[in-house]
This record gives structure tokens, sequence and C-alpha cells, in this order.
């Protein structure tokens, strides 16, 4: 699910160079504006015969940009990127939240602002 939504990610984001959207951390010399892809939560579905091949997961995505308008620009380019997606293993993506915030400054004190979306991703993994 991961490679396949970061995927989705680069298609939709042109604008975004590949290697300024990453899983986890950005590198720290990786250039701005960026995106971080984290999971925040997976569950696996049951029935009576044990786990199914359907995940749901939480991931959270924050965009990082040097103004709130470009960071906000960011996370619409994304919100229409992934929300109500469907296809290549997803059965669907929904949007569910977003927050902004100001972050403290890097080493030379300069400000980066945040916006964070959260979606709720339903994947059904090849062997189900």
């Amino acid at each position: 699910m991961e490679q396949a939504l970061r995927t989705l990610l680069i298609a939709g984001l042109p604008a975004v160079p590949s290697d300024r959207i990453n899983w986890g951390e950005h590198p720290q010399f990786g250039g701005r504006p960026y995106i971080t892809l984290h999971l925040i939560s997976v569950n696996q579905g049951h029935h009576m015969q044990g786990p199914e091949a359907l995940e749901q997961s939480r991931v959270q995505v924050d965009c990082y940009a040097p103004t709130f308008g470009d960071a906000r620009g960011m996370a619409a380019a994304v919100k229409t990127a992934l929300d109500f997606h469907s296809g290549g293993g997803f059965l669907g993506i929904l949007f569910d939240g977003m927050r902004q915030t100001r972050e403290s400054g890097d080493n030379a004190g300069e400000a980066i602002y945040r916006a964070s979306l959260d979606f709720l991703t339903h994947w059904r993994t090849s062997d189900g």
C-alpha cells in the first residue's frame, strides 16, 4: 500500500519532485517544499475463516512549505489527487480532516509551515 500511495501522489503532483515525497522523513538537505507520509494505524478485517486481505489504514500526509498559503495549496493538490480514489489495489481513499501549523525553524531560523491531512485507505492485498 505504501508504494502505491506514494506513486499516486507523484503522478498527481507533477509540480513536486518525486524525491520530495517520502515515507517517514525528508532528507535534511532535500529541498522545499516537500511531503512526508506517515502510517498512523493499520487494521485487518476478519471473517469466520480468519483474516481477510482487506486492510483499513489511516495515513497522515504532511505538506511542508515556506508559507501557510503554499502549504495549504499543496494540501489542496494532495486532496484532489487522493480523495475518493479507487483502483490499483485501493478500494477507496477518503479524506478525513486537515490541520495547519507553523513548525519551528531550521538551523538558519527559517520558519516552515505544515498542512497535515488524514486519509482513510481501504486496500486489498494481492493474496486475497
